[in-house]
């Protein structure tokens, strides 16, 4: 019976978790990784471009659930209601996926080329955001300020979110937003 895709990286995602929890970023490989899941190195590749793009499974849902909040909210709307709205629209995301976030975030911390692509990650985000921003009318620049400062924000809401709730990751987003209005 065909396993489906979906499946298959799931597994692949959580091979590479415990490979790299276990043996290290640099010490895994990426047939280490298929042979733990089950699959081919050809069926890792045909998921992941390469052995960091694993963890970073779900970036894209992130990002489009970031922007189409954007994108609907209503007319008129100010940019901190936008992105306060746009972020809580991703809390179910970040819910569901908190264990692996967490594991992949020690990964992170002690692998230098895992922060690079992560920083390198966040900027693209930031320019989504912006970029939604803008076409709602902001200009450029400010759109590009405002989505970094709202990425600020939100990353310092789920860095103080230990993972108790939705409604209290959704709490600590309008807190530090609400931080962010007071600089004012």
């Amino acid at each position: 019976m065909p396993r489906s895709g979906a499946d298959a990286r799931k597994r692949l995602r959580e091979a590479a978790l415990e490979l790299y929890r276990d043996r290290g970023f640099d010490a895994t490989t990426t047939a280490q990784i298929a042979i733990r899941a089950g699959v081919t190195e050809r069926t890792y590749f045909r998921h992941f471009a390469d052995k960091r793009e694993v963890l970073f499974d779900g970036e894209v849902e992130l990002r489009d659930t970031l922007v189409s909040a954007i994108e609907t909210a209503p007319p008129g709307e100010s940019p901190l209601n936008v992105l306060t709205r746009a972020f809580t629209a991703s809390v179910p995301l970040l819910v569901a996926g908190r264990c692996v976030a967490v594991a992949r975030q020690s990964i992170i911390e002690v692998t230098p080329a895992l922060q690079e692509r992560a920083h390198a990650k966040t900027a693209a985000l930031i320019g989504s955001i912006a970029a939604a921003l803008s076409a709602r009318g902001m200009p450029g620049s400010s759109a590009a300020l405002a989505a970094r400062v709202g990425m600020v924000a939100f990353r310092r809401a789920i860095a103080d979110w230990e993972g108790a709730s939705a409604a209290e990751l959704e709490r600590l987003i309008r807190v530090a937003v609400d931080e962010v209005r007071a600089l004012d």
